[in-house]
């Protein structure tokens, strides 16, 4: 029993707004009360009633190395004591922007560091509506891109019906500029366009979809976004802020030539950072080249800087990305098989090591697909889990999460605790 969880949510609710600083972490999906964390080492988590915990949500894949990874611990250390904000350029900026164009060769020639995915976002689409002098953007049901006015729109009746606002707070005026489509149906996309293409902006997209849980694109649904964007001259702007490195070096812009690229997460080492980069043309439409306004406080902070830094050269040193995979394909393995021989409805996506595991028979092709889960069933499976020692994510709709501190004992741990929650349903 997390009791001291309990004591702490408690408290928290009397002065943090639900008890918490983002919903998700509420548990509120999944029912009862959220684990507090006390501290985070390597690949595990421990809570406030000491309780130790296998940990495959990772900061939401900010942790791909590990809590704690030394030389990320140091060159935080390093900096800090060299001043924690300057509000001024710096070296490390520049080698950081430089590391990231090298990952990317083929599709960024210019950087702009920010401070979350959703600023890297909202910088993307204003650099798009200035470049094309149009206000129309195409987004994905279940796509999320930030927590910004104008992507927060859920689909309407109709595949070329205008968003509605998802969010209270959000005027109708913004959320009539963002047009909402099925995930993977390129039908709908080529309709859109035919009808409005002349009004297109951007078409924003997550190359691997993970926020309505992970789901892989259709073969050549990128390349069509491609193809139309350049047809009818709007940008294509690839969301990689979860993809980018946690895949591979670099990120899956580079098969598909996007415009400009969103990142996050995994550059900053654990600390707020986030970028937009892109092609040239676009990019330095930016202040203070150009007249697209943009601006920051802690932008290259260089604490979140010195770490991103020391994140991608250990990143590129040590390459884990197969050996993620090789542990991702043992837990989902583990997973379908049980739910075979317990006749559950189970599917479960997955692209190199992210994975979810969906509770039904059809395959999760988008988010109307991802809605027709058992919540209730995962639910069950989500404190099935936390009860076996894995600190599982708390929601069906989002990806599990693996870093190099996961030894293949964890794998077989977590794998053993799949086999046993499911077969326990």
């Amino acid at each position: 029993m997390a009791i001291q969880s309990k004591r702490l949510f408690e408290k928290a609710k009397q002065i943090l707004v639900g008890g918490v600083n983002s919903p998700v972490r509420s548990f509120g999906a999944v029912g009862g009360h959220p684990l507090f964390i006390k501290k985070a080492a390597g690949a595990y988590l421990w809570d406030a009633d000491n309780q130790k915990y296998v940990d495959l949500v990772c900061s939401w894949g900010t942790i791909i190395l590990g809590h704690g990874y030394p030389t990320i611990a140091q060159a935080a250390a390093r900096a800090i004591a060299k001043g924690t904000s300057y509000g001024a350029c710096h070296q490390n900026e520049i080698l950081l922007a430089q590391m990231i164009r090298e990952a990317f060769p083929k599709t960024i020639e210019r950087v702009r560091l920010v401070n979350s995915g959703t600023e890297a976002v909202m910088t993307a689409l204003r650099i798009a509506r200035a470049a094309t002098k149009r206000d129309l953007t195409v987004k994905f049901a279940g796509g999320y891109h930030g927590h910004h006015d104008s992507l927060l729109a859920a689909a309407g009746s109709g595949v070329l019906t205008h968003g509605l606002p998802s969010s209270a707070g959000v005027p109708e005026s913004w959320a009539k500029t963002t047009l909402v489509l099925p995930y993977n149906d390129e039908k709908a996309v080529f309709q859109t366009f035919a009808k409005l293409g002349r009004k297109i902006a951007a078409v924003i997209v997550e190359p691997l979809a993970c926020n309505m849980g992970v789901v892989p694109p259709e073969k050549s649904f990128l390349e069509t976004l491609r193809c139309v964007t350049k047809k009818y001259g709007a940008l294509l702007i690839f969301d990689e802020v979860i993809t980018g490195f946690r895949l591979q070096w670099g990120g899956l812009s580079e098969s598909y030539d996007p415009d400009l690229v969103c990142l996050g997460k995994i550059i900053g080492g654990g600390f707020p950072l986030a970028a937009v980069a892109g092609k040239k043309a676009p990019m330095e439409l930016l202040a203070p080249l150009g007249k697209v306004y943009h601006a920051g406080t802690l932008s290259g902070n260089p604490v979140a800087v010195a770490a991103g830094l020391a994140t991608l050269a250990a990143l590129k040193k040590i390459n884990p990305y197969a050996r993620l995979e090789k542990m991702a394909q043992k837990i989902v393995r583990s997973a379908e098989e049980t739910a075979g021989q317990k006749g559950i409805a189970l599917t479960a996506p997955r692209q190199g090591s992210l994975f979810t595991l969906f509770f039904t028979a059809i395959p999760v092709k988008n988010y109307a697909d991802a809605q027709k889960t058992d919540t209730r069933l995962f639910s069950k499976f989500f404190w099935n889990m936390v009860n076996s020692g894995i600190y599982w994510p708390p929601s069906n709709f989002e990806a599990c999460f693996l870093s190099n501190a996961h030894a293949d004992k964890d794998a077989e741990k977590i794998a053993n605790a799949v086999h046993r929650a499911i077969k326990s349903l």
